[in-house]
């Protein structure tokens, strides 16, 4: 979730984005975990997804995100295990089961259907600017 991805806050606006962390200004995937890595991309990326189906940053509380990032963590906890029963290893199953009854749970606290995000600019807008430049070429 990038820094372009959330809306400050009133509070956060007047703070100084050096007195902020890096997780807040979209410096850091989370604190102190070097984003580069198989598990941290993942992460990020499922997280950024949800963001993006549930209408962008912006229009999101705090909370919102922050159920995001938990069911993230445990989506990317799932795989591992997966990957490790499909490369023919023991699992926990309790563990998985667990899991999976958490993601249910947090999926049902966030929202699975996607929402529109404001398109910007409208229609309206688009076409104005079009016929402006339409407008303007022709007068050269």
């Amino acid at each position: 979730m990038t820094a372009e991805n959330r809306q400050e806050t009133p509070r956060q606006a007047r703070r100084k984005a050096s007195a902020r962390s890096r997780v807040t200004n979209g410096g850091d995937v989370l604190p102190g975990v070097d984003g580069r890595t198989v598990i941290a991309r993942r992460y990020y990326d499922i997280a950024t997804a949800i963001v993006a189906d549930q209408g962008g940053g912006a229009s999101m509380t705090e909370v919102r995100i922050q159920l995001i990032r938990r069911f993230a963590a445990a989506a990317v906890l799932a795989e591992a295990l997966e990957a490790r029963l499909a490369n023919g290893e023991q699992i926990d199953v309790g563990e998985h089961t667990l899991l999976c009854s958490s993601l249910v749970r947090l999926s049902n606290r966030i929202g699975v259907n996607r929402r529109a995000r404001e398109i910007v600019p409208t229609l309206a807008a688009y076409l104005e600017d079009k016929t402006h430049e339409f407008a303007r070429v022709e007068g050269e």
